[in-house]
């Protein structure tokens, strides 16, 4: 399977994973673009969903449903009940990651997460939710896959997000050279880099740990700081 990404709306960021006939939309927003591509390319478009219900994400599904009837539309009630979305034959697997929102999910294809506004390139999003400790949990399974991993994120908020990271820790290298190979058309990180840049991730990092404690914030605990890390 491919992951083709659009943009729409300035910085929002949708997605078309697509296998050598099917197709889904994620956060497909970007209608007209998605519709060019999966007629070009001769796709079949099965499903329209999305990472979470924000009407900045939704915007496109209705548009998307009337150009294809045939798709059928997952609310994000019921991909809560789901592992997985088959296309041809290979899986898609769903993960449901409550903070943002408590209906947020994560899709993961081989080699790649698409995380919508749970995990950014840089920075965690909102706790909406109002439950943090449920998004800790999300984070944490996150977490676990490869260094090599691709993060497709929900929106571009690099430039601001990088400047939010050195504010905080004005010497770490690893911002800088994230930021020289930041390309507004293809905006991602991988793992790795985000366990190098993005402050909400390295709560267990000896610097970030010391920069939490200068700043007089809670470190005695794995949760607790990941607590402080999100109230930077």
């Amino acid at each position: 399977m491919k992951v083709k990404q659009f943009r729409y709306s300035e910085d929002n960021l949708g997605y078309l994973v697509y296998s050598e006939k099917s197709a889904i939309a994620i956060d497909g927003g970007a209608v007209d673009e998605i519709v060019d591509f999966i007629n070009t390319n001769n796709l079949d478009l099965k499903y329209i969903t999305n990472t979470h219900s924000h009407m900045d994400h939704t915007v496109g599904n209705f548009a998307l449903a009337k150009r294809y009837i045939s798709s059928k539309p997952l609310d994000n009630k019921s991909l809560i009940d789901r592992d997985i979305i088959e296309l041809d034959k290979e899986k898609i697997k769903i993960f449901k990651t409550p903070g943002h929102t408590l209906d947020s999910v994560c899709f993961y294809i081989p080699g790649i997460l698409i995380t919508g506004d749970t995990l950014f390139n840089g920075k965690l999003g909102r706790c909406f939710s109002g439950d943090l400790k449920k998004f800790y949990n999300s984070v944490k399974l996150l977490m676990k896959y490869s260094d090599d991993t691709i993060i497709y994120a929900g929106h571009d908020y690099v430039e601001e997000y990088m400047d939010f990271a050195q504010n905080i820790e004005p010497d770490n290298k690893y911002i800088d050279i994230f930021i020289e190979k930041y390309d507004p058309c293809h905006v991602y990180s991988t793992l790795k880099d985000e366990f190098q840049i993005n402050p909400h991730l390295r709560f267990n990092d000896s610097k970030m740990i010391s920069i939490l404690k200068a700043k007089g914030l809670s470190v005695e605990t794995e949760y607790l700081r990941f607590q402080s890390v999100m109230a930077l």
